[in-house]
């Protein structure tokens, strides 16, 4: 899953998600046919970035090529607000703010 959230990046920051600190919650469960639903609730860099829905869909489509992810529901979100200290010190450092 992390490996997944990895590869999404914010379209105007050179760095990926979770090293951003936009995943607030990722939680699978099991169904009973064995596979798992995810559910995901993030947040964006500024809650008036145009590029939210894209980013959602990429991180549910994403997720969904897993060969165990049967349902992925993504929940945009803005309590509590981002900010740069949700940030990683590896996103801090490559990004000239350490």
């Amino acid at each position: 899953m992390k490996r997944v959230l990895r590869s999404c990046y914010d379209p105007e920051i050179p760095v990926d998600i979770l090293e951003l600190g936009l995943v607030y919650r990722c939680d699978v469960e099991p169904l009973p046919d064995g596979h798992v639903r995810v559910d995901i609730d993030m947040t964006l860099t500024a809650p008036g970035c145009g590029m939210g829905a894209v980013l959602v869909a990429e991180v549910r489509q994403r997720l969904l090529r897993l060969p165990d992810v049967r349902e992925v529901d993504v929940h945009l979100v803005f309590d509590p607000p981002w900010d740069q200290s949700r940030m990683s010190e590896a996103a801090r450092l490559k990004l000239g703010l350490l």
